[in-house]
């Protein structure tokens, strides 16, 4: 099946589009950026380097803008959808949904307008579980926000290798942190992946932090691919 993978940056987005690839084709990414920080749908942080992510996957990108607001953006998702099947001839979409339902229900209902299969190879699954079959695949994950109580400014930049995937598991049997971060604990960006030809080398960025909410974003503002 010829799909059209959602792409956010981040590691559900990506390992969801990497599982279908194995079985099905990848015709093009569709991004969708938030203007809205809060937007119930999108994911926000560093969202303009799917740009570099789709370059290092050798897909077209279709890359559109949104103003967030709760309900009406999914407007904007379906005219992308809706794009992709008539320039891409896509017959599905995967997502990296994983207990969202909001994004779910959403992501199938604006799928069943437009005649098209919606996969979520996430759905349900436990995250200690994805997460060990990330490392095992080569995955390279970098957190890019946090907003949870035990996640530091440290967090920010760090890369999620075996070990500090054991400190977040910590820190979930202490603090309640989600380690799929689906509830927003957390926002991840992949530098690299199977999908990949090339590795991201982040070469400059800034963290910045808020001590009222105990919540920051790391902000990549210069990247590069690299083999």
């Amino acid at each position: 099946m010829k799909l059209a993978a959602l792409v956010s940056g981040g590691k559900d987005s990506l390992y969801a589009t990497y599982l279908a690839s194995k079985r099905h084709e990848i015709r093009v990414i569709v991004t969708i950026k938030s203007l809205n920080p809060e937007s119930y749908m999108y994911h926000v942080p560093n969202i303009d380097l799917v740009k570099l992510q789709a370059k290092a996957m050798r897909l077209p990108l279709i890359f559109k803008h949104s103003m967030g607001k709760k309900e009406e953006e999914l407007i904007d998702l379906k005219d992308a959808l809706l794009e992709a099947k008539e320039e891409y001839g896509i017959e599905g979409v995967v997502s990296g949904a994983i207990f969202s339902r909001y994004q779910k229900e959403r992501i199938d209902g604006i799928c069943n307008e437009l005649c098209l299969k919606s996969l979520a190879p996430l759905w349900k699954r436990k995250p200690k579980e994805l997460w060990n079959e990330m490392f095992k695949a080569g995955f390279e994950v970098i957190i890019s926000a946090v907003a949870a109580y035990g996640l530091t400014e440290e967090w920010l930049g760090q890369l999620i290798d075996r070990e500090a995937f054991n400190k977040l598991c910590d820190l979930h049997d202490t603090c309640y942190v989600c380690i799929a971060g689906e509830g927003g604990e957390f926002e991840t960006f992949v530098i690299y992946c199977p999908l990949f030809k090339e590795r991201i080398i982040v070469e400059k960025s800034k963290k910045t932090w808020d001590r009222k909410t105990t919540s920051g974003k790391l902000i990549i503002e210069k990247a590069m691919l690299a083999v």
